[in-house]
């Protein structure tokens, strides 16, 4: 691919990634109902998304996702501010993502000799549980009673489990498609 085209493409995966954040942040108290679950946010279904999303961002090293993951924490408080986001929301979100985000990022670094595809699965197979857990117990812990918030959790992991899944295979179908 010519330069210029992946220095568009580091910028239209970063831009991506902002905005499901934020669209999820905004969608984070609307519920579902999730079969057998219960229930689930809305931006569950946009925020699975940047699990792989970030990791489309790797290709552009380390430091340039990090300096994306700190301007979406600033982004975050600005939503706050102008939408009413509830600050407990963006606690919780800058939280889960800060902390999942540098454990996804240091899991595919390490993984950077594997296949694109095994460095995903690695990465989100420990960024997903730390972003959930973190996200509804801040977000959630005395709003909804344990029981509800507990099936609360295991939606958001299969939710965002699918939708990754789901980025991952559509990722490898343009790599297959430009070979």
């Amino acid at each position: 691919m010519p330069p210029m085209f992946l220095h568009q493409r580091r910028y239209l995966n970063a831009t991506i990634y902002i905005v499901a954040v934020l669209a999820a942040n905004y969608t984070a108290t609307w519920f579902i109902p999730l079969p057998i679950f219960g229930q689930v946010a809305v931006g569950t279904f946009i925020f699975g998304v940047t699990f792989t999303q970030r990791d489309r961002m790797h290709m552009s090293g380390r430091r340039f996702v990090y300096q994306v993951i700190a301007l979406t924490a600033l982004l975050c408080l600005l939503e706050s501010l102008l939408l009413k986001v509830p600050s407990r929301i963006i606690f919780a979100s800058l939280t889960g993502i800060v902390l999942s985000e540098i454990a996804d990022t240091e899991v595919y670094q390490r993984l950077l000799k594997r296949s694109w595809v095994l460095r995903v699965a690695g990465s989100n197979a420990v960024s997903i549980p730390i972003d959930t857990l973190l996200f509804n117990v801040l977000a959630f812990a005395g709003v909804f009673p344990l029981a509800q918030l507990i099936g609360i959790m295991w939606g958001e992991l299969l939710v965002k489990a699918i939708s990754s899944t789901v980025a991952t295979a559509w990722r490898v179908r343009e790599f297959s498609q430009v070979q």
